[in-house]
């Protein structure tokens, strides 16, 4: 944010600078940075900020821009931290025990976190059927107390379908018959080294000749520090805490809402701080602090973009359909955090880029060509796609490039500009 910020509008920034946000189809995670730009450096609303992403990015009638539950979640945080001071203390965290009321057979759980400086998504363990312990409903509710539905632990609504279903979320008197609650304690202590956790979820049926059928996928991301509400409390979280969520917010396939069959009902996870208990209390290792305009902003190595087995997160390879049965997924509740080898999804993936629209700085509509390159239903294939005028020439392209937003805004093909935020307040 504050790399964006001094670009845009530093001491050193320049009439004509835009700012660039690209991922895979520049909705979810470019959504989340630009809103998050927004609201912290543009004082908009969270409502706004995803109302005008949406209105700018997403064409009528194809959803909201930012639609995954754990992205919508992190604009909240984002929220939260711009309204206290923008302090952040990291420090690293320890799942302590993981509640799953309705959990069906074959579920296989796992807890990953960030390493690398957030470059990589690491699995820190998988619980296996000795570390599972089997309850009655009754019991494990009179073991942890549900978490009162406040914002800071649920996605942001952004369909009045989507709000009555967090208001329902409690699904404790719906379980399906035959369904467990579980309570899954690790062999030995889970400790991610940043306050980021992500409960990992997949359920494996049984099929002939050493494959199996994975018919459930879902995992959840949440921030130990923003849920112990340390920057309502002056960067002081709460030294232990629990998450709760029901399985229709979790998130879905490769950042969709497809998750198969329902593996769960609802999910608590019992987190604590990891200190230094010799002197008493939580010792958090860095206390990190927005830089001020014209202070050198850190920043990160580019992550790698390669397809290597230790630099994309296995959830990445994941799929609906068959896989071949493995040593691990036999070991642990039927089921594997392993990449596809062979499989035979049960539906085609999703085209990311359905429903995204690229427009000009100005508001105007692309032309849409071909694959081959000429215009619908024109003749004509040396076209000049809209650019504004920055004092560079007119290219002429047979793809519509990644528009640039006029001055001082951010351009994700088809992001709308800052200068337009005042426009957007009074609309």
């Amino acid at each position: 944010m504050a790399s964006m910020r001094d670009w845009l509008k530093g001491p050193d920034s320049k009439v004509g600078r835009v700012v660039v946000v690209h991922c895979k189809a520049g909705k979810g995670r470019s959504g989340t940075a630009a809103c998050s730009y927004l609201i912290s450096e543009e004082g908009w609303v969270v409502e706004d900020a995803l109302l005008r992403f949406t209105a700018r990015r997403m064409r009528s009638g194809f959803g909201a821009g930012v639609s995954i539950p754990s992205q919508l979640r992190w604009v909240r945080y984002v929220d939260t931290w711009t309204k206290h001071r923008k302090l952040y203390l990291e420090g690293q965290v320890e799942v302590v025990e993981v509640y799953v009321w309705g959990l069906r057979d074959g579920v296989r759980v796992a807890v990953e976190g960030y390493i690398d400086e957030g470059r990589t998504i690491k699995n820190f363990h998988t619980f296996h059927r000795h570390e599972r312990t089997i309850l009655e409903i009754d019991e494990i509710d009179s073991t942890v107390t549900p978490a009162p539905n406040h914002e800071d632990s649920l996605p942001l609504p952004d369909t009045k379908a989507q709000a009555e279903r967090v208001q329902r979320q409690d699904s404790s008197n719906n379980i399906e018959a035959g369904a467990d609650a579980a309570i899954f304690r690790p062999s030995h202590p889970i400790v991610l080294p940043t306050n980021d956790i992500n409960i990992d979820f997949e359920r494996r049926n049984k099929a002939a000749y050493g494959w199996t059928m994975v018919t459930s996928i879902a995992h959840v991301w949440f921030n130990a520090f923003f849920e112990g509400r340390g920057p309502e409390q002056n960067g002081i979280a709460d030294p232990e805490g629990r998450f709760e969520i029901a399985w229709e917010n979790m998130d879905g396939i490769k950042g969709s809402a497809r998750k198969g069959t329902k593996a769960f009902d609802r999910l608590a996870v019992l987190w604590r701080a990891v200190g230094d208990r010799e002197k008493g209390g939580i010792k958090l290792p860095q206390i990190i602090t927005e830089p001020k305009a014209g202070e050198l902003v850190p920043e990160t190595a580019a992550a790698d973009w390669r397809t290597t087995e230790n630099s994309i997160s296995a959830a990445n390879g994941k799929d609906l359909g068959l896989r071949t049965e493995s040593p691990l997924s036999m070991g642990g509740s039927k089921a594997s955090s392993l990449r596809s080898s062979g499989s035979s999804p049960l539906g085609k993936e999703e085209d990311h880029l359905v429903g995204v629209k690229t427009h000009g700085p100005d508001g105007e509509d692309f032309v849409e060509l071909h694959a081959q390159g000429s215009p619908r239903g024109g003749e004509r294939s040396d076209m000049v796609v809209s650019q504004p005028d920055l004092g560079l020439p007119k290219v002429a392209s047979p793809e519509p490039t990644a528009d640039i937003a006029e001055a001082g805004g951010i351009s994700d093909g088809g992001m709308a500009s800052i200068s337009e935020k005042n426009e957007a307040k009074d609309g």
